[in-house]
């Protein structure tokens, strides 16, 4: 799967699952619930300790269809890491060149963060293959869809408090996708399953 394809399947997918944990193995533990959910698109924060390890054991077990990623991603050393442990998309909390080239280098789809038009023209113009809306709930809906009418072309992916409850008002206002974390992924493997589940039916109503 090339670059654009792997852009298609998260627009095509609408959820991003963000893993945060303290270790690989919780990771690993959450990651692997959501690929049971079938939970087309997961990410693996950075800021988990041998965040890498758990992009490569979580790689090795999805399924052809579904995407591994890495988020927070702050520099283009890590972002070579990432990519070759087995990322397939990299998520950053802001805009930084060096990323999105790197990503871009290695065939990764790169997803700098923006909150602001700045921000996010500068994204676009730096090659962003989606936008991370980012705070996405303290702005919300309102805000972003307020952003397309002067930048129609923006492919936002709101993050930060996204949740079951409001993903589809995200939808409605213009996102392409959702990418959600914390909501998703408290519990165990059973409890992740049945909210990934959820989530899934209620972006697809």
């Amino acid at each position: 799967m090339n670059r654009p394809e792997r852009v298609k399947r998260l627009v095509e997918g609408r959820v991003i699952a963000i893993v945060r944990a303290s270790n690989a193995d919780e990771a690993v533990s959450m990651g692997k619930a959501l690929i049971d959910a079938n939970i087309p698109a997961i990410e693996v924060s950075l800021t988990t300790s041998d965040g890498l390890k758990a992009v490569a054991e979580l790689r090795a077990s999805a399924t052809p269809g579904q995407l591994i990623g890495a988020g927070t991603v702050l520099d283009p050393e890590s972002a070579r890491l990432a990519v070759l442990a087995g990322a397939q998309f990299l998520v950053s909390p802001t805009v930084s060149t060096p990323v999105i080239r790197t990503a871009h280098r290695y065939g990764a789809a790169a997803l700098p963060g923006a909150a602001t038009p700045t921000e996010v023209l500068s994204a676009l113009e730096a090659g962003a293959d989606l936008v991370k809306f980012f705070p996405a709930a303290p702005l919300g809906p309102a805000y972003m869809k307020a952003m397309l009418a002067a930048i129609p072309q923006a492919p936002f992916v709101p993050t930060g408090g996204v949740d079951a409850r409001n993903a589809r008002s995200w939808l409605e206002a213009g996102a392409v996708a959702v990418a959600v974390g914390g909501a998703l992924t408290v519990g165990d493997p059973s409890e992740i399953m049945d909210r990934a589940r959820r989530l899934s039916n209620e972006v697809s109503m």
